[in-house]
């Protein structure tokens, strides 16, 4: 009798096994982003709760596999983006979106023609901060419909707090290319960098607020 009961915890014990696994992976989703330098935007959306992981990396281009230094050009039509992975138990997509332009500027293009960093930027140029380029516009890639309704609603809703036209590029994804390997995780493993100091610590700080004024921040992260 032992034994058959015994045998029979296992059966169950293997039979749920499976069922946790796809439950717990169901749990996930992804959103594909842009807003600038992707350095900005991970470390800003690593501090949302119930953001699991955040892949910096490239999309919205024609060039298959690009390198950052291809995308530098401007000449492959990638955006720099993050690949958002979350429990939408804990923040759903609409919340990701709603985020996403407390993030950045996504009004942002050059008013008039000019000269930036020595280089000749027409009208219409996308650009973040100092960083200026096709590779630093604001997108959303969605991945469903539902998504891409969610996306272009949120848009709507937000355009009446700027006086620009929103400039966000809202198109379906075709490919995320993640970045090389230094890119990742870029701030948390180089605090002291130029770059990461004058730019990525500000941006991410007043992000950080905003978190906490919706409460989407994580507990650690406070």
């Amino acid at each position: 009798m032992k034994t058959a009961l015994t045998l029979l915890t296992l059966f169950l014990m293997a039979s749920l096994a499976p069922t946790s696994s796809a439950a717990d992976a169901a749990k996930t989703e992804t959103a594909i982003i842009g807003g600038g330098c992707f350095w900005c935007v991970e470390a800003q959306y690593l501090l949302v709760k119930g953001v699991k992981n955040v892949v910096s990396g490239y999309a919205g281009g024609k060039t298959e596999n690009p390198t950052y230094e291809d995308v530098c050009t401007g000449e492959t039509g990638h955006a720099e983006v993050i690949k958002v992975e979350f429990d939408p138990t804990v923040v759903t997509y609409k919340e990701i979106i709603d985020l996403f332009w407390d993030a950045h500027d996504p009004t942002s293009v050059t008013k008039e023609d000019g000269e930036h960093h020595g280089k000749f930027m027409p009208k219409g140029t996308a650009f973040q901060g100092n960083d200026y380029g096709s590779q630093y516009r604001s997108a959303i890639y969605y991945t469903t419909e539902e998504q891409h309704k969610i996306a272009e609603a949120s848009k709507i809703e937000v355009q009446k707090k700027w006086k620009d036209p929103i400039a966000t590029e809202i198109a379906p994804l075709k490919k995320f290319y993640p970045a090389e390997d230094y890119h990742q995780n870029f701030k948390a493993l180089h605090p002291n960098q130029g770059y990461v100091r004058a730019v990525v610590d500000p941006k991410t700080e007043k992000f950080k607020h905003k978190l906490e004024e919706k409460g989407k921040i994580k507990p650690e992260a406070k």
